[in-house]
């Protein structure tokens, strides 16, 4: 009998070290030196690193945002697709990516001063008249976390989790199966001891109904990290004028690289009906 208490007491023993460890590495930083294509002009900007790429008016301007665990570099075809539709772009590095510094990642709380700091820039310093921001997964929650919603004139919302605990419980089904969804809260419980932020404050879906800019939500149909249910639901929260495209085919993946066509025309699309 003791034998067998000490081994489940050593299974739980490690079952908790591994879950530990698999939260210090999600939230560890990703930083790296970004080398870009000579088009595009560096800008460092409160500490916030990126990448201008100018159209030929400033009227209409977009900030670029990426994923988690990611770079700026990620959004250079959407760059180079709205260049061709005049509209000047700047692409950032979220903090504790790319060459933006940072302790750790938090999956949107303190990235979200990039997000900030990537509208000021394009509003106060190149003179935008409007600013759309996309942002993809970790990039969309930055445009709304923290002090956000941030000061866009309309926000496009890729893949982007609804509550930090349901991000958690997907990924982890998608590893485990059923059995990850009930080991998910000692994971997302850590996050509060990590970064001094409550678990209530990782809920972009949360935000959605104070915001009143139009929105474009986009998510694949086939996603098992952000489910179509949760995007659907990031839709139903909206209050103000609001789009959605559920990809055919779709996972949790770049949707650009995916299915530009149909992106680059829904873009467009948003961007003349809604701006």
């Amino acid at each position: 009998m003791r034998n067998i208490t000490l081994f489940f007491s050593l299974a739980i023993l490690f079952s908790c070290g591994l879950v530990f460890g698999a939260g210090f590495y999600l939230s560890k930083p990703v930083n790296q030196n970004i080398i870009m294509p000579e088009v595009f002009e560096p800008v460092v900007y409160n500490g916030t690193h990126g990448s201008l790429l100018k159209a030929d008016s400033n009227e209409l301007c977009a900030l670029l945002m990426h994923g988690v665990r990611s770079n700026r570099s990620s959004m250079i075809d959407r760059s180079f697709f709205l260049r061709e539709n005049s509209i000047t772009s700047f692409l950032i590095d979220l903090q504790a990516h790319g060459e933006t510094p940072g302790e750790l990642i938090t999956f949107g709380i303190r990235e979200s001063r990039d997000a900030e700091n990537g509208v000021k820039f394009l509003r106060q310093e190149k003179k935008c008249n409007k600013i759309v921001a996309i942002g993809q997964s970790l990039g969309g929650a930055s445009a709304l976390l923290g002090r956000g919603p941030i000061d866009a004139d309309a926000l496009v919302l890729e893949s982007v989790y609804p509550t930090i605990e349901e991000a958690v419980e997907d990924r982890l089904e998608i590893r485990l199966g059923v059995i990850g969804r009930k080991i998910a809260p000692l994971l997302y419980w850590q996050i509060p001891l990590r970064i001094d932020n409550g678990l209530s404050e990782l809920h972009p879906i949360d935000v959605l109904p104070k915001v009143k800019v139009p929105v474009f939500i986009i998510g694949g149909k086939l996603d098992k990290h952000t489910k179509v249910e949760e995007t659907e639901r990031m839709f139903q929260a909206l209050t103000f004028k609001k789009a959605l495209w559920l990809v055919d085919g779709a996972s949790h993946q770049d949707i650009f690289a995916f299915d530009s066509d149909n992106y680059k025309s829904k873009i467009l699309e948003f961007i003349r009906d809604y701006m």
